[in-house]
C-alpha cells in the first residue's frame, strides 16, 4: 500500500511558497498560453491525415479518414476535452502546483500512479514537441523554398524517409550522402527551431510569455485570413459524401487529430508562476479550450469545402495546399508564414511545461535533485529546460512526425483519464475540502470523461499500444531503481536542489 500513499494537499500547496519561481502571469496570459499550445501542428499538419486517412509506405491503409465529417471529429474531441478540462480546473484551483496532472494524481491516487502520469507526460510534452518541430520544418520549407533551397536530405529525418509512402522521399535512403555507410538524413530546420526556442525559454518566463503573445496574435490573424479567403472558394460538392467512412472515420479521425488538443493542460504547469491561481487557472484552462474548439470546427469546415478531402492526405501542409489548389498562391505563402509562427508558439509552451513537471518530480525525490535547480537570476528550472531542449532537438533531427503523433496521443489520453478519476476520488476521500472551482455533476462528468478518453485511445493503431506498453515498462523500471528508494514522502526528508 506504500505505493499508493497520497501526498497531502497541504504539503503540495506549501511547496509552492518559496519555490523560487516568480508569479508574473495573469488570466489573459494563461488563455494565450492555451491558444499558443493548442492551435498548432494539429490544425496546420495532422488535420490533413484526419480528413483523408493514413497509409503506410506499401500503400496499406492504416486508418480511414473522417472526410468532411472532420468537423464532427473536432466536436467529439471538444466534448472529451471539456470533461477533462473541468476536472483539471477543479484540481488546479485546489493544487496550484507546477506538476500539473502529476501533482494532482499524487494527491488523489497515490505515488505509483503519480509516477506513471509524470512519466506519461514526457510523451505529451517532450515527445509531442518532436512532431511539432518536424511539422514546423515542413512549413518552413514551403515558406522558404524559393530562396533557401536546402537539399532534401537536410530537411528529412531518417525515420521519415524510412516510413514515407512517397517514393521520392523513401528513395533518399539510397541516394543521400553516407557517413560510415549510414544515410545522412537529418532535419536541420526542426533541430534549429528547438534550439532557438530553448534559448528563449532560458531567458525567463516573462520574456517567454511576451514572445508567445506576439506569436499567438500572428497565428490568429493568419487563420482569420485563411477563413475569409477560403470561404470564398468553397465548392459544396466537396462535402459529399459527408462521412465517407461512417462513424469509424469520425472516430479514427478524432484519434489522429487529438494531437491538436493536447496543449490545454500545459496551462496548469504555469500554476506556480500565476498570480491568484485559484481564480486564473480555471479561466485559462476552460477559456482557452472553448476558443480553440470553435476555431478548429470552423477551419475544418472551410478546409474540406475547398478541396476534395482525399487530396489532403498527400501533403504535410494542408492549409497552404488548399489555398494553392484554389489559385490563392500568394495567400498560401502568408499562411505558411503564420504556421511557422503558430508552431513556434506550440514549441515554446510545451518546452515551457516539461521542465516544470521534471522540477515537481525532483522536488518529491522521484528524480535526481539537480532536476529541481532554479536559476538565481531568471527564476526558472534551467537545467531541465536545457536538457529537454537537447532531447527534443536531437530526436527531431532524425525522427518522424507521424509515429510520434500516435505515441503522444495515447500517453496524453491516458493522463486525462486518470485526472478525471482523480477528481472523483478526492471528492470521496476529502469531501469537505474547500474547492475554489467545483465540477458540476461530478459523477457523470468524471466517469464519462474517463470513458471518453479510453474510447478515443481505442481508435489508435495496435503499434501505438505496443509502444505505449514498452514506455510504461521502462518507466516502472526507473521508478523501482530510483524513485521508490528516494521518495521524500516515504523518507520524510525534503529534496534539496
Amino acid at each position: 500500500m506504500k505505493l499508493f500513499a497520497r501526498k497531502p494537499i497541504a504539503a503540495l500547496v506549501a511547496e509552492t511558497e518559496g519555490s523560487g519561481l516568480r508569479r508574473s502571469l495573469g488570466a489573459g496570459d494563461l488563455i494565450m498560453f492555451g491558444i499558443g499550445a493548442v492551435i498548432g501542428a494539429g490544425i496546420f499538419g495532422a488535420i490533413g491525415s484526419a480528413a483523408a486517412g493514413q497509409v503506410d509506405a506499401l500503400g496499406n491503409v492504416i486508418r480511414v479518414g473522417a472526410g468532411p465529417a472532420l468537423v464532427l471529429s473536432f466536436l467529439l474531441l471538444g466534448f472529451v476535452c471539456a470533461l477533462a478540462g473541468l476536472c483539471y480546473a477543479e484540481l488546479a484551483s485546489m493544487i496550484p502546483q507546477a506538476g500539473s496532472a502529476y501533482a494532482y494524481t499524487y494527491a488523489t491516487l497515490g505515488e505509483i500512479v503519480a509516477w506513471i502520469i509524470g512519466w506519461d507526460l514526457i510523451l505529451e510534452y517532450a515527445v509531442g514537441n518532436v512532431a511539432v518541430a518536424i511539422s514546423w520544418g515542413d512549413y518552413f520549407k514551403s515558406l522558404t523554398g524559393g530562396w533557401l533551397d536546402l537539399p532534401l536530405w537536410m530537411t528529412t529525418g531518417y525515420r521519415t524517409a524510412l516510413l514515407s509512402a512517397d517514393p521520392a522521399v523513401h528513395g533518399l535512403l539510397q541516394s543521400a550522402p553516407r557517413l560510415f555507410g549510414v544515410p545522412m538524413l537529418i532535419n536541420v530546420p526542426a533541430f534549429g527551431i528547438v534550439a532557438l526556442i530553448t534559448a528563449l525559454l532560458l531567458s525567463g518566463v516573462r520574456e517567454s510569455a511576451r514572445a508567445n503573445n506576439i506569436m499567438v496574435a500572428v497565428k490568429l490573424a493568419v487563420l482569420a485570413l485563411f477563413l475569409v479567403m477560403g470561404a470564398q472558394h468553397i465548392d459544396t460538392r466537396n462535402y459529399h459524401p459527408f462521412a465517407p467512412n461512417g462513424f469509424t472515420g469520425v472516430h479514427q479521425g478524432a484519434a489522429i487529430v487529438f494531437f491538436a488538443y493536447i496543449g490545454f493542460d500545459a496551462i496548469s504547469t504555469a500554476a506556480e508562476e500565476t498570480k491568484n491561481p485559484q481564480r486564473n487557472l480555471p479561466i485559462g484552462i476552460l477559456g482557452g479550450l472553448a476558443i480553440c474548439t470553435l476555431i478548429y470546427v470552423i477551419v475544418g469546415a472551410v478546409l474540406t469545402g475547398m478541396v476534395p478531402y482525399r487530396q489532403l492526405g498527400t501533403t504535410a501542409d494542408p492549409l497552404a495546399y488548399a489555398l494553392t489548389a484554389t489559385g490563392l498562391t500568394s495567400i498560401s505563402r502568408i499562411v505558411a508564414l503564420g504556421a511557422v509562427f503558430s508552431m513556434a508558439a506550440v514549441l515554446l509552451v510545451f518546452q515551457y511545461g516539461q521542465p516544470r513537471i521534471f522540477f515537481a518530480m525532483a522536488r518529491d525525490g522521484l528524480l535526481p535533485r539537480w532536476a529541481a535547480k532554479i536559476h538565481p537570476k531568471t527564476h526558472i528550472p534551467h537545467v531541465t529546460t536545457a536538457l529537454t531542449g537537447v532531447f527534443v532537438a536531437l530526436w527531431a533531427l532524425v525522427g518522424d512526425a507521424g509515429e510520434t503523433y500516435d505515441l503522444t496521443n495515447i500517453g496524453t489520453l491516458f493522463a486525462f483519464a486518470l485526472v478525471c478519476l482523480g477528481v472523483l476520488a478526492l471528492r470521496y476521500l476529502e469531501p469537505d475540502r474547500p474547492r475554489p472551482f467545483r465540477v458540476p455533476f461530478i459523477w457523470p462528468v468524471s466517469l464519462v470523461g474517463a470513458a471518453a478518453c479510453v474510447y478515443v485511445m481505442w481508435g489508435l493503431p495496435t503499434l501505438a499500444w505496443v509502444r505505449f506498453g514498452w514506455w510504461l515498462v521502462i518507466g516502472m523500471t526507473l521508478y523501482v531503481a530510483y524513485g521508490y528508494r528516494n521518495s521524500t514522502l516515504r523518507s520524510g526528508k525534503p529534496q534539496r536542489a
